[in-house]
């Protein structure tokens, strides 16, 4: 039996355009993500970037990357 995860990040881009990301967690539910985001919106730095958050829901036991990637 397969089930869900959601895993909230957090993206700054910085004035120099590269990326800084940061796992806050992995929560059992879309409701459970989004009060971790209510709580990180408060501390330092977050704060300062608020809509960088993103909740995304992952299905356990399944494959995220069928076709490979190519690296040039």
């Amino acid at each position: 039996m397969s089930g869900e995860v959601h895993v909230v990040r957090h993206v700054h881009v910085h004035d120099e355009g590269h990326e800084d990301v940061k796992l806050v967690g992995v929560y059992s539910s879309a409701a459970r993500a989004a009060e971790a985001i209510a709580r990180a919106r408060l501390l330092p730095g977050f704060r300062d970037a608020p809509d960088g958050f993103e909740a995304t829901a992952y299905t356990l036991d399944v494959d995220g990357w069928t076709t490979g990637y190519r690296s040039d």
